[in-house]
């Protein structure tokens, strides 16, 4: 197709990449910043279709379950927003806002320009690795948030359920920024004890408490100029809150054992699972903290809210897996994505990654199929959860009438005999989670989230 170079006077007026689409999808103009931000001629994409162009797909995109620009826009007469995953020409995803308006010559034809807006026009190695992977709208949403906020300097805060990947949006936001250089680190406010917080958080100097015998900096030091991840910030302590407000502040603190005032320039995300207004109401969130710690709030979203997400998920992290175990072949059968595509996931993508790994385990031969995707444990799992541990009274109560001897012939499921082992090694070992977490051979993480969902925080448990 000759290239019409009236309308490419037209778009070249347009500083970010676009096109002009005839009524039958073809392509027949693309600008400079187009051609320059993909790498391609306009040569080599003039005359061809759109669809084919930017989805590496013989038909439109309507016809695969897309909101398509094109068909909107000839079919209204009047502009068109969307988002969609792009493909580049190194096949990789490429997600951008488009924004469409119908063009009408003299002679009444018709076009539209498109005028592209690329998300993340660098689209980093590792952003697959940190599952930071969908096409889904409420995910291109949400990473256009992301991508959008990573160019301030405000306070973030992630929150969304376990398992969503609220530490990949992190670090996905500090890729993005300015501060990309620079340090990145994370502190994860439920698996360090009250009485070391400080010290992890500010440092410390020699002789600032027993045993202390030299200087260490603290993570907001490591972290200046940088980024820095509160984890569960909602199991922050009270006293830390305090101080950690005055930081925020006034950029300035000082160790443990010290005087002299050190300033660091930190950007901060914090990110929660918990709703932080609730424990306002409750006294056990400070109030101007969450003010101040949420100048941007983002929902990442579940993964039952994303479920056509599921393929691109599970194509990712099973070729992890098997790079990671040096397996030649694998392969999810149509069924066995049928079978994923119809849980809801309550533990989110990690809990896919858990099934996934399960799976291949028991695959012979590397191709994944229903009967290795095992979901009947989890959904009885979840419902135990949800039924046998809705409050911490009622679980006191079953501990209790399981150390009486009243149910001790009553068959118990895998979850009732990890809470009541749980529970015994808290009170042997006087609530001390270290000891409990080595005991049990997983980390403090893992423990916390264990006696939150069991609701064993209660000293008032009490079992033999």
């Amino acid at each position: 197709m000759k290239r019409n170079t009236v309308f490419e006077s037209l778009i070249n007026t347009q500083e970010s990449p676009a096109v002009i689409i005839d009524e039958h999808y073809k392509i027949i103009a693309a600008n400079r910043a187009y051609c320059t931000s993909y790498g391609v001629e306009a040569d080599a994409i003039v005359g061809r279709c759109c669809h084919e162009i930017s989805h590496h797909s013989p038909v439109p995109c309507h016809l695969n379950g897309e909101d398509c620009p094109h068909k909107a826009v000839m079919t209204n007469n009047s502009p068109f927003e969307v988002m969609h995953t792009h493909y580049d020409n190194a096949n990789q995803p490429d997600r951008v806002r488009i924004k469409a308006y119908p063009v009408v010559t003299a002679n009444g034809d018709r076009f539209i320009l498109e005028s592209i807006h690329r998300l993340a026009p660098a689209v980093h190695p590792t952003c697959e690795e940190m599952r930071m992977v969908g096409r889904s709208p409420v995910f291109l949403q949400c990473v256009e948030i992301l991508t959008l906020a990573a160019k301030s300097n405000v306070p973030i805060l992630l929150y969304g359920e376990t398992g969503v990947g609220k530490e990949m949006a992190s670090q996905y936001i500090h890729g993005e920024s300015a501060r990309s250089t620079k340090p990145y680190v994370e502190l994860n406010c439920s698996a360090i004890p009250e009485t070391l917080f400080e010290s992890e958080l500010f440092g410390h100097e020699r002789g600032a408490f027993t045993g202390c015998a030299g200087l260490k900096p603290g993570l907001l030091e490591t972290a200046d100029k940088g980024t820095l991840l509160l984890d569960e910030i909602g199991e922050l302590p009270l006293s830390m809150q305090t101080k950690l407000l005055r930081v925020l502040d006034s950029g300035e603190f000082r160790r443990l054992g010290g005087t002299s005032v050190i300033k660091v320039n930190v950007r901060i995300i914090t990110a929660t699972n918990q709703n932080l207004m609730a424990m306002v109401a409750d006294g056990r969130f400070r109030e101007d903290l969450y003010f101040r710690i949420a100048g941007i709030k983002i929902h990442i979203p579940p993964l039952r809210e994303r479920r056509m997400d599921i393929p691109a998920l599970v194509k990712v992290l099973i070729k992890r897996m098997c790079d990671r175990d040096k397996v030649d072949r694998c392969h999810v059968t149509k069924e066995a994505m049928e079978r994923l595509m119809d849980y809801d996931f309550p533990g989110n993508v990690r809990e896919l990654l858990n099934i996934l790994q399960h799976a291949l385990a028991l695959s012979p031969d590397g191709i994944i199929t229903p009967e290795h995707i095992r979901l009947d444990d989890h959904h009885a799992n979840d419902h135990a959860r949800r039924s046998a541990y809705t409050t911490a009274p009622a679980r006191q109560a079953s501990l209790a009438r399981e150390a009486s001897g009243t149910e001790t012939d009553a068959p118990r499921s895998l979850v009732d005999a990890e809470a009541h082992h749980i529970a015994k090694l808290m009170q042997r070992h006087d609530h001390n989670r270290h000891a409990v977490a080595e005991a049990l051979g997983i980390s403090e993480r893992t423990l916390y989230r264990k006696i939150k969902r069991y609701h064993l925080n209660s000293h008032a448990a009490t079992v033999e």
